[in-house]
């Protein structure tokens, strides 16, 4: 029988700074959950709208898988291994911190904002050499299929970490349903709905809501309206 936990969208932490509007899933900052820690190796899920112009100035990270998809507009990313680069949506970006690294993001944009998750995974391996890597995903493989973005290869679809994860993201039109199966055991589901509503085993699914999954091999899920959604398998011991 599988084990669940529902996060619904306005349960999240929430910090409006005027040119950042925030949503975590998981303690974050100034926002303190002790029941909403990480998700296994799981450890920020961020909702974060940049306003024109603005962005995070430079700051340090070390020892963390960071995944940025942009949703709407441009990120564009400086960094000290000397990556200058522009991520715009439909793309996929992760840089592996490892030894240390430090980076800016802002939005290059002065008249339109600019919507991105980021994603902190903690890594299997501690002090690797910073990475930087990103991708333009094709978009319509997402259409009523789990298209993946991300996973432990560097040979297989998408961006790599190092971590026994795999992310998949989907487009479903209302009514469409299909078969999600575990790729590790062990792992976790932490499934995460863009837009619309969907159904997982049972349990519906509304924009925004997070659903962290345990101890399954298959979970059906299916749209109840249009829907984009996110999938992360994670690995609840690593």
């Amino acid at each position: 029988m599988a084990t669940t936990v529902l996060h619904k969208a306005d349960t999240r932490g929430h910090a409006d700074h005027g040119w950042l509007n925030a949503y975590h899933s998981f303690s974050f900052a100034s926002w303190y959950n002790p029941d909403r820690i990480q998700f296994g190796a799981l450890r920020v899920l961020n909702d974060d709208t940049v306003a024109a112009g603005m962005g995070f100035g430079t700051h340090p990270h070390d020892n963390m898988e960071i995944i940025t998809i942009p949703l709407e507009g441009d990120l564009a990313h400086k960094d000290s291994m000397g990556n200058t680069e522009t991520i715009k949506t439909g793309d996929v970006q992760v840089m592996s911190a490892g030894t240390g690294v430090q980076h800016s993001e802002f939005n290059p944009n002065a008249d339109k904002r600019t919507k991105l998750f980021q994603i902190w995974v903690f890594p299997k391996v501690r002090n690797v050499e910073p990475r930087y890597q990103q991708i333009t995903l094709n978009t319509a493989e997402q259409k009523n299929n789990f298209a993946q973005i991300l996973s432990p290869n560097p040979d297989d679809a998408g961006v790599w970490i190092h971590q026994d994860a795999w992310f998949h993201l989907a487009d479903f039109e209302a009514g469409i349903e299909k078969q999600y199966e575990l790729k590790k055991e062990g792992n976790g589901l932490y499934a995460f709905v863009i837009s619309g509503k969907i159904t997982i085993d049972g349990q519906e699914l509304e924009t925004r809501d997070g659903l962290g999954i345990t101890d399954f091999k298959t979970l059906d899920i299916k749209a109840s309206t249009d829907a984009k959604f996110l999938l992360m398998e994670i690995p609840m011991k690593y």
